[in-house]
């Protein structure tokens, strides 16, 4: 097989390396004018073109399914906006932030419950003047305690940025954690620079890395020196899993993902349960096949490679943990309790034939 040498960022690239057939160009063209397209070469070069089900295919490659929108998807799934006071800044939880310094991936995870959000037409990077704003929101609320970069992904930035970024947060007396949420490890594994590893370590704040993975098959080759080359400069590591029909949706394949992770010094953390982003639910599971999937995952590994299985509540209420709560009523509705006592009802939205 011809390996991959140039990043796929169009239908056309896509049936070039025969990873979409031609057939398909046109249906796959309205899916790729609405959400953004991108794969790198090393994650093309993942994918099985024989299998139908390729797990890693099934994440990056675009599918006429994203033109079905299920009735209770939403634009911000889990309302991002309605916890942002200025741009770039998302304050759900007291203590912590989600700082979005970029607007743009390497790759586009056809599952992404920002991908209304996310893209080269949303601009690649928040602006001066909208960081400079962001930056200033978090130097005058001192319960911040941890700032959380993502985007996008932020390690798409340049060292020189991600330094001058990790420079002004560090400046900020009472914020002491740093967490960089990213698939770049994973996906772009040469972007894991010396460089960057310097100005992700140039400050005196406690930096943590994020990795966002869902596929053991992803960790293998670069992917694996790239995160040793984070874990051997003394940067903690988390993972972040979203629970994904046709990717991860057994126990074999979740136990796999979570021992090879501990191996390589991540601790798994999330197991998110999958947003209501629209043109997503072929990829959603029911609440009751993630309980089952969780319970049976305990049976198998170390409380060490257990993530916590999520829910993030739609309407800007925050995550859930789903194994803490009771299971569905006789109506198949699940009741969840945020954090400040409030429930809230949640019917599963998955695909269905019944589905216009």
């Amino acid at each position: 097989m011809t390996l991959i040498d140039k990043k796929l960022t169009s239908i056309d690239d896509l049936i070039a390396a025969k990873l979409v057939p031609d057939n398909e160009r046109d249906a796959l063209m309205d899916v790729s004018v609405r959400y953004a397209v991108a794969l790198t070469p090393d994650v093309a070069n993942l994918i099985n073109p024989t299998a139908a089900d390729d797990p890693i295919a099934r994440q990056f490659v675009p599918s006429v399914d994203e033109l079905t929108t299920h009735p209770r998807e939403e634009a911000d799934p889990i309302g991002d906006r309605l916890k942002s006071p200025v741009p770039g800044i998302v304050h759900r939880y007291a203590d912590r932030v989600l700082l979005k310094i970029a607007s743009v991936c390497p790759v586009y995870c056809r599952f992404c419950f920002r991908r209304e959000m996310v893209g080269p037409a949303n601009g690649e990077t928040l602006s001066a003047d909208d960081l400079a704003a962001a930056l200033d929101y978090i130097a005058v609320n001192p319960n911040i305690w941890e700032v959380i970069l993502t985007g996008g992904d932020p390690f798409i930035l340049s060292p020189r940025r991600i330094r001058e970024v990790t420079t002004a947060l560090s400046a900020i007396p009472h914020v002491k954690i740093l967490r960089w949420h990213t698939r770049v490890p994973v996906v772009d594994p040469e972007r894991v620079s010396d460089e960057l590893i310097a100005a992700l370590k140039a400050t005196a704040k406690t930096v943590f890395v994020g990795l966002h993975t869902n596929h053991v098959r992803e960790l293998e080759g670069p992917a694996s020196q790239a995160i040793a080359r984070l874990a051997d400069a003394g940067l903690p590591l988390v993972s972040q899993t979203v629970l994904l029909k046709g990717v991860n949706d057994n126990v074999e394949t979740l136990e796999a993902l979570m021992r090879r992770l501990v191996e390589l010094r991540v601790k798994p953390y999330y197991l998110h349960h999958g947003d209501l982003a629209p043109g997503t639910a072929h990829f959603r599971t029911t609440i009751a096949e993630g309980r089952a999937l969780m319970a049976a995952l305990r049976q198998r590994i170390s409380g060490l490679a257990l993530p916590t299985y999520v829910l993030d509540l739609p309407g800007a209420f925050g995550k859930v943990p789903i194994e803490r709560h009771s299971g569905a009523d006789d109506d198949g509705i699940n009741t969840f309790t945020d954090r400040d006592g409030r429930n809230h009802r949640y019917e599963d939205a998955c695909a269905t034939p019944d589905i216009p």
